[in-house]
């Protein structure tokens, strides 16, 4: 990372060169330019000097402006927060305060500014896991509407919309934008190939099942693989003698637990319906919608699938896997702690594995993981799926961290952060920030050549990137009506089911219920209006266990055959 524009910046800070009425900051952005993109762009030079002429002259009217934006913590946002903070305020006069802190403290200070309207801060980057949150309540300015209105004059003519990958992630059912994505990673499946692909393991692994080892196309494939793995001695291949692991996981009862079944684990089980970006009318946290997108269930009574045979088999599959085939410690893991693991060197594969971490596992201390040139001994690839799913349904989750603008944000403030963001987000800045961060938001910087030049150093990421597979993983829908008092009851209740309080069925029943009591809430207070659950009465489950799609009946065979495919002709499918 290049801080020589953020040294150069706070000294003509010091001497009080950087602010003040009239202030221009050509000079500034050239620096900017020259020191820290240093080509790295999608635009041409001189498009980029445009880019950055406009942001000085929107801003002119706020400069010596200060604003606080807030974002989770981690590469991506560090970059922006130490080098991007600067060099805006350099460039246009406004100072901004970035703060880092976690993600369900972003939320929290979210959820403080929904409830008091007071302003805590000018602009968010919360996942757009809220657009149902968001779109429901009214709170988040609607930024189709507000980039034709009160905000065009600080909107970017350049910003193209059409070059975010993940804009239908931030859309209301009204077809409104109410977010503007930031950052994007995937949660993908990972895997040795180094050891997949060698000889002697494959004979073995065929000798043992009776298929060809590769990545697994479905649970089926990716247990029997997992069993093959753990306690297996792979010195000869320079890897441990004994400690290896078929697959990495983590258990422990806490936020990130939550994360671990809303982030697509159930709809990777097949619980939901077909769908894209979510299953509809049910999606991936089992909650039906009715046509008009007012959710009216989440238990198998009332039409959803959050206690369903699919979800049943999902939390019961992962337990199963945490106790057999993972380090003991992954039990007592949170995310956090569960993503450096595999870089150890001892893990054969994760189902269930964030891109964010490309970076760490691409970098200092994953030396096990890389060859002496730095190439990766690892690749990435799509999800297997288990045996409720069917073509069509959603396999997978991607974060997509997007800037959000409140309505109790007073306009000034609120536009003076809508630069800040264009900014971040702009075509000059964003193929740099993607090296950094290795967060994919536009397809200008997907496609650009510094990123088909590193591509084999980042194991298939960039491949997946450029895919047609990508459009099937996405974040939460507009299901979720309110995602942060949602959110919160998965990790208490499937908490109670890894560590066997409860059997699988009884943690869920819990869940469902106590997501249908958050819905009648909702429904009673009328605070979402005609956008709010109006909830189905109780039937028997068979009824909606014997209708089409989700909720799904319990199949008599959970286990099918399983399916491998070598990940070379998935990667040459893909081109």
């Amino acid at each position: 990372m290049n801080l020589s524009f953020k040294s150069t910046t706070a000294m003509a800070l010091a001497l009080g060169l950087l602010a003040g009425p009239g202030f221009a900051g050509t000079e500034e952005a050239t620096e900017f330019l020259d020191s820290e993109i240093e080509g790295l762009s999608s635009l041409s030079r001189a498009d980029q000097e445009a880019e950055m002429q406009w942001f000085i002259d929107a801003a002119a009217p706020f400069a010596g402006m200060e604003i606080k934006v807030v974002s989770e913590t981690i590469t991506t946002h560090e970059y922006e927060s130490q080098v991007l903070a600067p060099a805006f305020e350099a460039i246009t006069g406004i100072k901004v305060t970035h703060d880092l802190i976690g993600e369900g403290d972003v939320v929290e200070k979210l959820q403080t500014q929904m409830q008091t309207g007071e302003n805590v801060y000018d602009g968010y980057i919360n996942d757009s896991d809220l657009i149902g949150t968001h779109w429901r309540y009214g709170q988040a300015r609607n930024l189709t509407d507000w980039m034709a209105g009160e905000g065009a004059d600080v909107t970017n003519p350049g910003l193209d919309l059409d070059d975010f990958v993940g804009l239908s992630f931030t859309t209301g059912p009204d077809g409104k934008v109410y977010q503007l994505p930031d950052q994007q990673f995937a949660n993908l499946y990972w895997f040795r190939y180094d050891w997949f692909t060698d000889e002697k393991t494959m004979a073995d692994f065929e000798a043992a099942y009776g298929y060809g080892l590769g990545v697994p196309v479905n649970w089926s494939a990716y247990e029997d693989i997992a069993e093959f793995f753990t306690g297996r001695d792979m010195s000869y291949m320079g890897g441990p003698a004994d400690g290896v692991f078929g697959s990495m996981d983590y258990g422990k009862k806490d936020p990130s637990l939550g994360w671990r079944y809303t982030d697509a684990w159930m709809s990777m089980a097949g619980m939901g319906d077909v769908g894209e970006p979510n299953g509809l009318p049910v999606d991936e946290w089992g909650i039906r919608v009715n046509e008009n997108s007012q959710p009216v269930g989440s238990c198998v009574a009332r039409g959803g699938a959050t206690n369903g045979p699919a979800a049943v088999y999902a939390v019961t599959k992962a337990i199963e896997w945490l106790e057999k085939y993972t380090p003991p410690a992954a039990a007592g893991m949170t995310f956090s702690e569960s993503g450096p693991i595999p870089a150890q060197g001892a893990i054969a594969q994760q189902m269930f594995w964030y891109t964010a971490f490309t970076a760490d596992m691409v970098g200092d201390g994953a030396d096990a993981v890389l060859y002496d040139d730095g190439s990766p001994r690892w690749r990435m690839a799509p999800s297997p799926h288990g045996a409720y799913w069917v073509e069509g349904t959603k396999i997978g989750y991607q974060d997509a961290g997007s800037w959000t603008l409140m309505e109790s944000t007073p306009v000034d403030r609120a536009k003076a952060a809508w630069l800040y963001a264009q900014f971040v987000t702009s075509k000059t800045v964003d193929v740099k920030k993607a090296h950094v961060g290795l967060t994919f938001i536009r397809e200008s910087t997907i496609q650009h050549d510094s990123f088909t030049e590193r591509a084999p150093l980042l194991g298939g990421l960039v491949e997946f990137y450029r895919s047609p597979a990508r459009v099937q993983w996405s974040p939460t829908g507009t299901n979720v009506p309110d995602y942060p008092k949602l959110a919160q009851l998965w990790w208490q209740n499937i908490g109670d089911a890894m560590s066997g309080a409860k059997s699988p069925q009884e943690a869920l029943d819990g869940l469902c219920g106590d997501q249908e009591k958050v819905l009648e809430r909702l429904e009673r207070a009328g605070v979402q209006g005609d956008l709010g659950p109006v909830m189905n009465d109780p039937q028997d489950p068979e009824y909606w266990l014997s209708q089409p799609g989700s909720p799904k009946a319990k199949l008599d065979n959970e286990d099918p055959e399983p399916v491998t495919v070598s990940y070379d002709e998935l990667i040459a499918s893909w081109q």
